[in-house]
Order: C-alpha cells, then structure tokens, then sequence
C-alpha cells in the first residue's frame, strides 16, 4: 500500500485551504450542519379536515403540560421532556413533515428522526422495543439501536446526576434490578412510550475556517424506546425517532452548547416549494434582513410575544391581551404544526379582512367548514399581505401562500382556503404554514428568535470559526467571486513555495 509522505499530507490541506475561500465575518464557533429531507409529497393534495386532526392530536399531547420551568442551555425542568416525543406519529404521507438523520454508536449508524422545536430531548427506537413498527409507509428503512452493538455505550444509572438532576421527576423510572435511568410517557391521547437513557458517540459535520467540512462527535445523553403504544404502533407513520430542539438540559443543543462544543443557538430554512427540503444548522444563519423579538422567558415553548396583526397595512380590531402569555394563552414556533392557529378574538377580524380585500376578485366561499375562495388569477396577485408584529419592532410579513393553503381546481378555478385555523381558546401556533421558506434563528443565549424571507433551495452564509462565514445548501459550499479572485491570484506564488519546501524535504 502507498502511503502519502507526511509533507504530502500537509501540502494538500493548505492547498485545499487555498482552493475553497471563504469570506470574513468575526465569530468564535464552527457550525454543524444537518441534511433535511421532506417526507410529504407536495403533488398529493390532502383534505384539510385531517391536517386539522393531525394537528389537534399533537396539541392535546403538547399543551397539557403548563409551566415547565425556564429555558437555558444546562438547566432542566419539571415534565420539560415529555410532551412532544409523540410527534413522530404524524402521517408524513398526508401532512408536512421534515426530519434529519443523525448518525449515533460506534461504530455509527444512521437513525431518520423529525425535527422538532416543540419538545426537548432526542429518542431513537431500540432494538428491544415492543410493539415498535418494524416498517415505515416514509419508504425509508427503520432502524434501531442497539447498545450491545456500540463500543461506546453507557447507560445512564439511576444515581448519575443527569438522572437525579436532569430527568423529568414526573416520568422517571429507576428500576434497583437494573439500575438504568428510565421513562415513561403517557400521553393524553392514549399514546405512549417507556425506556431508558443511554449515552453514546454522536456523530456531525462541522465547517472549519478553511471551508472543508470535517467529520465531528460529542458524546450525547438521549432516549432509547423499549415500549410504544398507540399512534406510536402505527407503521405508516413510523419513523426512527424525535430530535428535540428545546431549551432544556437534556436537548441536543444544551448538551453541545453546555461544554463549548456549539453555539447556543441553532437555525433552520425549510424549503417549503417543490420537493421540499431545507438546511438544519447547530449555529446562526446570517442574513442582513434578519429581525429579531426576544422570547418570553421562563416559557416551556418558544414563546413569541405576538401583539398585532396587519392586513394590506392596516392593523385589525384585536385587543392586545388576547396574546398575552399564560398557562393557556401566548403565542408559540413550533415546527411539529403543519398550519397555523389564531385564537377566535383575532382570527375572526383577520378572516374578514382578507375576505373583505378580496371579495371584489374572488368567490368567497366556505368548503368543508373552512374560509375558502374560488381564485380565477394568481392569488399573489389578488390577496393581501399580512403582516404579524411582534415585541421588539419585528414582523413578520406573509405572502398570501403563507397563509393559505391551495386544496386544488373547481371548474377552471383554484381553490384556496384559509391556512389558520380557529382555536376557540389556548395558544396562537405557527407551524410549518408560516415557518416555511424563512430563515429561522433560534439564538438562546441572548433569548430570542430571528427571521427572514429566504430562497431555502440557496446556499446560506453561516457562522464559523476563526472569524468566517461559510455558504452552505445543504452540506455543498460554495464561495463569493471576489473571494475567488483574491485567492486565485495566490495561487502561483504559493505553489512555488510549496515546491521549494518539497525541494528542500527530498534534499534532507
């Protein structure tokens, strides 16, 4: 076997350095990137009463819980995890769901698992689980853990201080027999999960300065299901498991943040056109037009302090206090909610004056209890803007594809109707209606969210180390042509010193 001299090595890293630019911007961590997929085929129209259903499961699971205690990087909180493990049971095949793959063991394996912003801790499925789906209606292959089969897997035992300190009180299960941190979930929809904690290698790609993406792992606290019930048995909705991005002390996120390894903050940019798609981030995409509205603190969700709505630039007949953040009131992100959800006080004003700027050019219409019109043009052009404005200055400006949904053609006129929903009381929720084809920064050390209208097919410029940016599409880089130029020119007098260095290697 040929092996590569140690100056070769060396030669073709700072070549590569030279080769793949990047431009410049101060920062003081590297971002790790996750490949999203999008397991809903957006050719296939679905009835809007079974979105609604889909939603209205996961809700009577996610809302529940009340307070939670704060978030924050290393701290935990009573019944912070427990909510949203069941989200994986949604119908990828009739509503809109993204997912990642994670790569965990050793030696490692790939585990399909839904993003998810609304609960906090990653599950994967073990081997060992009963009435876990052995086949998935995703047309991906199921995989499960198996802790035997990693060398670097350690279960979590019951006097270890991430049990005693970080495990929900509410769901603990410490058995004296094994000895293993467990769970046990129990959902108010009659679904369920129960088994342990183990920790092990997790796999990532990090962008260094020099634009090469480097293979990286952490070792990581997470959830092994042994036991499922419910929709959790349900095969066409199965997937490997749940990646929660919350902010308690169990979630990936606080885990890496809490040691230095990432940032306190993660991004996103769902493609919502097309075959969907979209950049995962463990850092801050970076774009000028980003605006930020600081979250509600000591909140279980990402709580937003919504306080207008504006129709063609004309706020609505809303009293503020219907947003007002309480036990059963505010305004949460969630990318497990396909549409979006308006409490009555708003979203009967906001209703009539969509339909009211549009009555003139469309046929309003109800459909299977829900605002629809009949829409001879395109309904860029026919239907106002929206915008939501938030604490802090920020809003959020939404094209009428955000907050509509086209359910197809009535005798030569496309049918599109209203994407929020009426919830009679509880929490205003925008979910993947809303989030889709924007940039997402969800910065948790400085307790807010950032946002901006985006192309998610595009590259987007993130946050690395040794004070640069990198742009990325999904894992591919690519640089600015000034960058180009600058480095190219370097080129020459660089190999020319490279030569000389090989000179002077063979002479020695």
């Amino acid at each position: 076997m040929f092996l590569e001299p140690p100056v070769t090595a060396a030669i073709m890293l700072l070549i590569a350095a030279v080769i793949f630019p990047a431009t410049v911007n101060s920062t003081s961590f590297p971002a790790s990137i996750l490949r999203l997929e999008r397991a809903f085929p957006v050719n296939e129209k679905v009835e809007m009463e079974v979105l609604r259903a889909r939603d209205a499961a996961r809700h009577a699971r996610i809302l529940q819980s009340g307070s939670r205690g704060g978030g924050g990087g290393g701290g935990g909180g009573v019944g912070g995890v427990v909510d949203f493990v069941v989200q994986g049971t949604s119908d990828p095949y009739l509503v809109g769901l993204y997912f990642t793959r994670v790569r965990l063991g050793n030696p490692p394996r790939e585990y399909n698992v839904q993003i998810d912003t609304g609960s906090d801790i990653l599950w994967i499925n073990c081997n060992s689980c009963n009435d876990c789906p052995r086949t998935s209606g995703l047309g991906v292959e199921l995989n499960f853990y198996d802790t035997t089969g990693s060398s670097t897997a350690n279960m979590v035992s019951c006097s270890d201080p991430i049990c005693t300190n970080l495990v929900p009180t509410t769901s603990s299960q410490c058995s004296a027999e094994t000895n293993r941190c467990g769970y046990s979930f129990q959902y108010g929809d009659g679904s369920g999960t129960s088994g342990f904690y183990v920790s092990d290698m997790f796999y990532f790609d990090m962008i260094l300065g020099n634009s090469m993406v480097v293979n990286s792992s952490a070792s990581i606290v997470f959830g092994c299901s042994t036991y499922q019930s419910g929709d959790l048995t349900k095969s066409d909705r199965a997937i490997d498991g749940i990646f929660g991005f919350g902010q308690q002390g169990l979630s990936v996120v606080s885990q890496l943040s809490s040691r230095g390894i990432t940032p306190r903050s993660f991004s996103h940019c769902l493609k919502g056109e097309g075959n969907g798609g979209g950049i995962l981030v463990l850092g801050e995409i970076l774009d000028p037009r980003l605006v930020y509205s600081p979250l509600v603190p000591s909140q279980p969700h990402y709580n937003l302090d919504l306080q207008s709505i504006a129709v063609n630039g004309r706020l609505l007949p809303i009293d503020q206090s219907v947003f007002t953040t309480s036990n059963n009131r505010g305004t949460i992100i969630d990318s497990g909610t396909t549409l979006a959800y308006l409490v009555e006080e708003a979203y009967n004003p906001f209703v009539a004056a969509v339909t009211g700027a549009v009555s003139q050019s469309t046929k309003p219409l109800f459909f299977k209890g829900n605002q629809c019109y009949m829409v001879y043009a395109s309904a860029s052009d026919i239907f106002p803007s929206v915008s939501l404005n938030f604490a802090g200055g920020a809003s959020m400006v939404l094209r009428p594809e955000e907050y509509l949904v086209h359910m197809g053609f009535v005798d030569g006129a496309a049918l599109w109707c209203m994407g929020f929903q009426k919830v009679d009381q509880g929490v205003t929720i925008l979910g993947d209606l809303v989030l889709k084809d924007k940039i997402f920064v969800y910065d948790l050390a400085h307790q807010r969210i950032g946002w901006a209208n985006y192309d998610c097919s595009l590259s987007v410029n993130v946050s690395v180390t040794f004070g640069r940016d990198e742009f990325i599409n999904a894992g591919q880089l690519s640089v600015s042509s000034s960058s180009k130029n600058f480095l190219l020119g370097l080129i020459p007098p660089l190999f020319e010193a490279l030569i000389a260095q090989i000179i002077a290697f063979l002479i020695l």
